[in-house]
């Protein structure tokens, strides 16, 4: 993707830049490491820079405040889609670039959604491309293989990508997906990791976050699908690994395990309102329209239907394996802050 107003120009006399980061199979980055974070302000990015800073450098780029930033932390209050963005990466070495700046907004326009992750998303890739970044992490979502009522039990790494099919919101997020998948074939000389974790729970702001915070979450009559949920802060530590050296594609991530809807809502202390498919669309739209959930109607097949992943590649290849139990993922919806 090429911008609108930028030119071709030389590129600057450099060293020559690692052609893989310094660190071993097992091991955390070293603390020479240079690591860029959009998104950095959002609840992820600040928890992945309190960890990340003790083993490596840390700048991050986003147009909000960071209350409680690490002193070793730089902040860059910048627009990806703007050439600001492009200078940090002209001027500095940077050994990686972590993308978690997606807007999930479900209140924004779609035009607002797809300008801010889609359009930077590409203005992200050229830079990275341009300045021979080495690493290149996204944090995608298994939101993108859709739930489907014809879906496997488990989805593979390989499973088309249908999230778009029923849920508008989730065609940016797939349409970055294959973004990051075509950039990881076009530049094969930087290690492009692209992670899909199951729903994440903890403070932040996400429609599965969200609809276990309701006190009476709607289930739908006859159905009772299989879930999987991941805590926050094993996200966090999936994508510290991705920075190894020579690790490389796509990984599914799955939590402590997977168990029926209805019994995970009791597990969290929650008693579900169980309504007709039609009444729980019509009920849930009048409460988010009306401010009353953050929960959005789209995202009712995920509470219809199974979409599970098989995280086999990750505990193989990247060597993450959940630290956080049920009860503790469940409890950090509430507690974590």
């Amino acid at each position: 993707m090429t911008g609108g107003d930028e030119g071709e120009e030389a590129r600057p006399a450099r060293s020559p830049r690692r052609s893989s980061l310094p660190v071993g199979p097992r091991e955390t980055p070293q603390p020479d490491l240079h690591v860029l974070v959009t998104g950095i302000c959002g609840r992820l990015g600040r928890l992945l820079a309190r960890q990340l800073h003790r083993v490596a450098r840390v700048s991050g780029i986003d147009r909000r405040p960071f209350p409680e930033r690490p002193k070793d932390v730089a902040h860059h209050a910048l627009d990806l889609r703007r050439s600001g963005t492009r200078d940090l990466l002209r001027s500095e070495r940077f050994d990686a670039v972590v993308h978690l700046g997606a807007l999930h907004d479900p209140r924004a326009s779609e035009s607002t959604r797809h300008d801010w992750n889609v359009l930077a998303f590409g203005k992200l890739l050229e830079y990275v491309a341009q300045y021979d970044v080495p690493k290149l992490v996204l944090l995608s979502s298994a939101d993108v293989y859709g739930p489907q009522p014809g879906n496997p039990q488990f989805l593979r790494e390989d499973a088309p990508l249908q999230g778009s099919r029923s849920v508008g919101a989730m065609r940016d997020l797939v349409e970055m997906d294959m973004l990051a998948q075509s950039f990881f074939w076009k530049h094969p000389a930087t290690e492009t990791v692209i992670l899909r974790p199951c729903h994440i729970l903890g403070g932040v702001r996400n429609a599965a976050s969200n609809y276990l915070r309701l006190e009476r979450p709607l289930t739908v009559l006859g159905y009772d699908p299989m879930v999987q949920v991941i805590h926050e802060r094993d996200v966090v530590t999936a994508l510290i690994k991705s920075l190894r050296a020579g690790v490389r594609g796509i990984f599914n991530l799955r939590g402590p395990g997977e168990l029926p809807l209805s019994r995970l809502l009791a597990r969290a202390g929650r008693r579900p309102r169980v309504v007709p498919a039609f009444a729980a669309r019509a009920g849930l739209d009048r409460l988010f329209r009306l401010r009353l959930s953050s929960f959005p109607t789209s995202e009712l097949d995920h509470v219809r239907f199974v979409c599970m992943v098989d995280d086999r590649r990750a505990r193989d290849l990247l060597g993450f394996r959940p630290t956080y139990d049920l009860e503790a993922t469940l409890r950090a919806v509430r507690s974590e802050r």
